[in-house]
């Protein structure tokens, strides 16, 4: 078997305080010692595919090509079919639990192309109580795919149309405005929607952003600095998408912002 793949990419809501992404590194360092391993993230909030989703999609055009093991995994256990999914015509593989986590990443790439279900015991190992999925069968899948072993040898083929679609929001437009989402709440405490500038060049500059009982005259600026002190507005990110912002400070907890709360943008007048 030729290797077609050397590095594997780590993303899970594992958190670094015990043994676990550890274990992960051990298992496919003991199978495939040649690997490189980059850990993307293992901060995803604990059960939240949508954040895992999220942070995959904002990655993506970033990750060297190669494996990449996502684990997040609100069952905990077996309950979501472990699959492996191959993308960019075999240009990589993405390995995970059929929940929706990795459907954005598939289609950002264009589409799924080969899918199978991750149940060959040979490259899975026996747990000796509940399944850890990212050791138990995770790790060893991604761990023999640098290794040279072929997609279709992991288990059996799935149809790619039948994995679970992800639950990432569309913002939608309504009478009142463009009705967004905020979709994550970074480390600084900025306020990420689901809209690019694009889709509110119609309403002009300043626009009006209502969320709640509360409301707020935003401007759109294209860097944190061009913020003025004291001031909350409408930052296009790194990603070229708004995210509610404040100059050095949170503007998510100075507004009571968090994730799902929807914000309206509409013209000022």
């Amino acid at each position: 078997m030729t290797a077609r793949y050397d590095t594997i990419t780590l993303l899970s809501d594992f958190g670094l305080g015990d043994e676990s992404v550890g274990v992960v590194h051990s298992v496919i360092g003991e199978l495939a010692p040649g690997a490189r391993v980059i850990d993307l993230s293992h901060g995803i909030p604990p059960f939240d595919v949508r954040a895992g989703a999220l942070a995959l999609v904002r990655a993506l055009p970033y990750l060297v090509p190669g494996v990449l093991l996502a684990s997040v995994d609100p069952g905990g256990g077996p309950r979501d079919r472990s699959i492996a999914v191959e993308v960019g015509d075999g240009a990589g593989v993405f390995l995970g639990p059929d929940n929706g986590l990795l459907a954005p990443a598939v289609a950002l790439v264009g589409g799924a192309g080969r899918a199978v279900e991750i149940t060959t015991s040979e490259y899975r190992l026996e747990s000796p109580g509940s399944t850890f999925l990212a050791r138990d069968v995770l790790a060893p899948a991604a761990a023999h795919l640098t290794l040279g072993t072929d997609l279709s040898e992991l288990g059996p083929a799935v149809d790619p149309a039948g994995l679970v679609p992800a639950l990432v929001p569309i913002p939608r437009v309504e009478e009142e405005g463009v009705v967004a989402e905020v979709l994550w709440v970074d480390h600084f405490g900025n306020a990420q929607l689901n809209v690019d500038v694009d889709a509110i060049a119609h309403l002009g500059d300043p626009v009006v952003a209502r969320f709640g009982d509360s409301s707020r005259t935003l401007s759109v600026v294209t860097a944190y600095d061009g913020l003025p002190e004291g001031r909350v507005g409408l930052v296009v990110d790194a990603h070229g998408m708004l995210s509610v912002s404040a100059a050095r400070r949170s503007a998510a907890g100075e507004l009571g912002l968090s994730v799902g709360d929807e914000v309206t943008l509409s013209e000022a007048e």
